[in-house]
């Protein structure tokens, strides 16, 4: 099918259109995710709640080793190996550790300090509402191929759940892979796609400074602990900006320093912590060696002895050109041309990217703002939001994408 003709497509010509009460009960399984929010690893009532629904739905998920997140397959028997890899659809169930700060809003966040503040449980009734739809379409006969759900725990968790999902099977079979995460700048009923890194890596970054100590009246003494640690807070993050391309987009950003309890007291310990983020997968590769030797630099320079502990987070989303095009043929067949506009690389970071070193896939932003508003309810922030018509443009996307064939997408 040429992308023309799948541009005048109707949504009612390819299968998997939701119906308006599977919308109504998506809707109201979401509130009840975002009523009850669960930090990563400890998802196990949103993990019982997805697996009771597949299986209302004849289906037989198998949750994760690690306890919380589930797989399941759709158009295989049991036991049965598929005869061509799977197309996979990735959800992630976690929440994050801060208050729901929505005011006169009926599923609000019923736990203190917990909140679906980045839209995951968008992300996982969109994939769940997908396994619903097809389930009934391969109970009629009507599935084009066999497809998984990957319910994955703790994306917010740095290395990321991803990894326990990959080690527990999540992949065995697969040979591609798709996924949505909200954005609050794109209007709901749309999506953006970018071919190529859609997202950043992030690590972490521990630093531990030590001197001697002394008083503030002789620092020539000693080794200036403070103006080290300042001098570290400065000069690392212009260093590693320039050992790099500058396309690469290293960047390095604190959010603590700590150090001293008296004016008159240099101290003998301070410590600073911080995200370093980068746009570019080789560059992010030999990042730890470029802040390790930048950060020793410095501190020898002002006599402090560090230690650094460096955490690797996530590597960029690096999308797949074929599943990009993918994704966006499937949009176009439900929505029109119109539903599609070109993204930016953020600076976030993702563990959907441990899913594509291994196989092919892509990343879309889903539109979740209500179409007219101008208040942009960022992720991470505790007022966030989502227009819930969302969540029926996420589920069709993904159904267009099985009954589309792959091999046509155009390059």
């Amino acid at each position: 099918m040429s992308l023309e003709s799948e541009a005048g497509l109707s949504g009612d010509v390819l299968p998997g259109v939701l119906s308006e009460s599977l919308h109504a009960e998506l809707v109201a399984f979401r509130r009840d995710l975002h009523m009850h929010p669960e930090l990563g690893n400890q998802e196990f009532r949103t993990t019982a709640a997805i697996k009771e629904r597949l299986e209302q739905a004849g289906l037989r998920p198998r949750v994760l080793s690690t306890g919380t997140g589930l797989v399941c397959d759709i158009g295989l028997a049991e036991g049965e190996r598929p005869s061509a890899p799977l197309l996979a659809f990735r959800a992630d169930i976690d929440a994050l550790p801060i208050p729901d700060s929505k005011v006169d809003c009926p599923y609000r966040s019923t736990v203190p300090d917990r909140a679906h503040a980045c839209g995951h449980d968008v992300h996982t009734t969109v994939v769940l509402g997908t396994g619903l739809v097809l389930a009934e379409l391969h109970a009629k006969g009507l599935l084009a191929r066999p497809v998984r759900l990957i319910f994955q725990p703790a994306e917010e968790v740095l290395p990321g759940g991803a990894l326990d999902a990959i080690a527990d099977g999540a992949l065995a079979d697969v040979g591609q892979i798709l996924a949505v995460h909200c954005d609050p700048r794109v209007d709901a009923g749309r999506i953006g796609l970018r071919h190529g890194p859609i997202t950043s890596a992030c690590d972490r970054l521990e630093i531990a400074l030590d001197g001697p100590g002394g008083h503030t009246a002789r620092p020539h003494l000693t080794t200036d602990l403070v103006t080290a640690a300042a001098r570290v807070a400065l000069d690392v993050p212009a260093l590693i900006a320039r050992r790099v391309d500058t396309r690469a987009g290293l960047a390095l950003t604190w959010g603590r320093i700590e150090s001293g309890h008296a004016p008159n007291v240099i101290p003998q310990h301070a410590e600073l912590s911080g995200t370093l983020r980068c746009l570019d997968l080789e560059a992010w590769r030999e990042a730890p060696d470029i802040v390790h030797a930048a950060i020793d630099e410095v501190a020898t320079l002002h006599r402090a002895k560090s230690e650094i502990n460096y955490m690797r987070g996530v590597p960029p989303v690096v999308n797949d050109r074929q599943s990009t095009e993918l994704l966006r043929r499937a949009m176009v067949a439900r929505r029109g041309m119109r539903s599609v506009e070109s993204t930016e690389q953020s600076l976030g970071g993702e563990d959907f990217s441990w899913y594509l070193e291994h196989v092919p896939g892509a990343l879309a932003r889903l539109g979740v703002r209500r179409p007219g508003e101008r208040t942009v309810r960022d992720l991470h922030q505790g007022d966030f939001d989502a227009d819930e018509h969302a969540i029926t443009v996420g589920v069709e996307l993904f159904t267009a994408a099985v009954f589309l064939d792959p091999n046509t997408a155009q390059g």
